[in-house]
């Protein structure tokens, strides 16, 4: 049931040429470094951060109408949702050809309201004076966020057009915080696959940096449209991966959080006992920012009374460039598979060590994790979606769209792709804590409470600070392909035992596909991986934008 969908068009080249020449005697093409704004002049939103964006409007540089108007241009410019499409709504002059041939197919729906909202925030910074923490700053969804003005759909034709009652705990904290919700993304279908994004109401998203290439699953429409800067904060969900995946794929920071660290609360749910939604972003401070006000205590979340002892790391989080000097970093190798990782990706992985070392960092090789193996073997994901859905798709009422997945299965409203996942979701009935072993949390899983046992003992022996590897061990595959090895390294340890962890950008390969280096630390110690994400981020900087997504003027 994918959407047609259709490219902008470009302007023809001496028309474009035309345009380019009066643009830059006017002065209003930014030539600097993407993100850099000229003096006087509102930034380029290629590339920029809340910081500068924050500087612009206080500096009445910018307006909150004119950012968000900007960023509604770059969507309907570069990725048109398929209502844009359908209205065939003009899409604004380019001072750059689009070079692409396919689509990015990233964004599924706007946020109508967002204009809207945007004057209301402008109103308000002249009546007070001051910016909330993110006044302003535009976030793209993953479709399985609840947002009450607009529909959630989690990447299912059973859910099309679904309107939940209210938002998501995470949303609304966005919202205080002065965020905008511009638009959703496209998702996995039900967030089945860590290896392609392909829904059945939006069809398949690609990888931004090489459109012949996957973003990974099931977070990548949200991963593309923010490395394609068609947003500035990127809401994903990870249940096995779906986070750091796709984040590595395209060139972001992406944290999975501890579980009980943040609320599970209004997003559709996979697994409810290894689900965490989080933030993808650009850079690792902006990351931790948004992580800072989404993270947090959730009376609607039970699991997150653990964060009453353990509270969300300030909006500042102490990032130091020299933050790795002293550290202490182990080499876990057993999450590497040897015989297949691709060795341009271990060469790159390779330098980000040696790039550690010379930070400061002390990397101890190898961390030996006794009955490692037979520990993650033996913690596979058990079947507890069709459990799981239930009570989510009561939240909608009466009018809900679908009752049951058991009603959803047989109207066969699914992708034939999705067929194995479906008959494992109903393989399982009744109360998860009644499989043998029990299919629960971290506390009541003696699987999971034996390898995170393991992997803490084997830290505290080693004396380390966090554990490292490749977030995935071969560049993204080509876009069906489903056969040749991915390397997916992100699976292994950290939705087992919930710890937390973070991918940042480690270099590309020789064509220019991203990789991500990946740090797991100890339970609620994401204080810490920021650090140490934020000092190798300064000293390598490797993060850039993907070609043929470049500025547009603001206007």
């Amino acid at each position: 049931m994918a959407i047609a969908r259709h490219t902008a068009r470009t302007a023809p080249w001496t028309a474009l040429l035309v345009t380019l020449a009066a643009l830059l005697l006017a002065g209003r093409l930014d030539a600097d470094r993407p993100g850099k704004d000229a003096a006087g002049a509102a930034p380029n939103l290629v590339e920029t951060t809340i910081e500068e964006l924050h500087s612009a409007l206080l500096n009445g540089r910018l307006t909150c109408e004119t950012l968000t108007r900007g960023y509604l241009e770059r969507i309907a410019a570069y990725d048109p949702p398929p209502e844009a499409v359908a209205a065939k709504a003009p899409a604004p002059p380019l001072p750059i050809p689009l070079t692409t041939d396919t689509e990015l197919n990233a964004i599924i729906r706007v946020n109508p309201n967002a204009l809207a909202r945007a004057r209301e925030l402008d109103a308000e910074h002249v009546r007070l004076g001051r910016l909330r923490r993110l006044h302003c700053i535009p976030v793209i969804l993953k479709d399985n966020f609840d947002t009450a003005d607009m529909p959630t759909e989690a990447g299912s034709v059973a859910l099309a057009g679904s309107l939940p009652p209210d938002d998501a705990h995470m949303v609304r904290q966005l919202r205080a915080a002065g965020a905008i919700i511009l638009a959703k993304s496209n998702m996995g279908e039900w967030a089945f696959s860590p290896y392609r994004t392909i829904s059945s109401t939006h069809g398949e998203t690609r990888n931004a940096y090489d459109l012949a290439r996957v973003p990974a699953g099931s977070s990548g429409g949200t991963a593309s449209a923010i490395a394609a800067n068609l947003g500035v904060i990127g809401m994903g969900s990870d249940t096995g991966n779906s986070i750091r995946g796709p984040a590595s794929h395209l060139a972001l920071v992406g944290i999975r959080s501890t579980l009980g660290a943040t609320s599970r609360d209004g997003i559709v749910p996979l697994l409810a006992n290894r689900d965490v939604g989080g933030p993808m972003l650009r850079t690792v401070a902006d990351t931790a920012l948004v992580y800072s006000v989404v993270a947090g205590y959730d009376p609607a979340d039970s699991l997150t009374e653990a964060a009453r002892t353990h509270p969300p790391v300030g909006p500042l989080l102490n990032l130091t460039a020299d933050a790795l000097a002293g550290a202490r970093l182990g080499m876990l190798r057993a999450a590497v598979d040897t015989d297949t990782a691709d060795p341009e990706v271990m060469a790159v992985y390779a330098r980000a060590i040696a790039d550690l070392e010379r930070a400061g960092a002390t990397i101890v090789d190898p961390i030996e994790i006794p009955q490692f193996g037979k520990l993650t073997a033996a913690t596979g994901f058990c079947s507890r979606f069709r459990h799981d859905l239930a009570p989510y798709l009561a939240t909608l009422g009466p009018d809900a769209p679908a009752k049951s997945l058991d009603e959803i299965v047989a109207a066969g409203l699914f992708l034939p792709r999705h067929q194995q996942a479906m008959d494992w979701a109903l393989s399982a009935d009744g109360d998860p804590a009644a499989q043998e072993p029990p299919c629960v949390e971290v506390a009541g899983d003696p699987r999971r409470r034996a390898l995170l046992a393991a992997v803490l003992a084997a830290m505290d022996a080693a004396g380390v600070d966090a554990l490292l590897y490749p977030s995935w061990s071969n560049p993204p595959r080509l876009v069906g392909d489903d056969e040749s090895p991915h390397g997916n390294n992100s699976p292994i340890v950290a939705p087992h035992t919930g710890q937390p962890a973070i991918t940042v950008p480690m270099g590309f390969t020789a064509t220019g596909l991203p990789l991500g280096l990946q740090l797991l630390g100890r339970p609620f110690d994401e204080g810490r991986l920021f650090r140490f994400a934020f000092a190798y981020e300064q000293a390598t900087r490797h993060r850039r934008p993907p070609p043929g997504f470049g500025p547009l003027v603001l206007r």
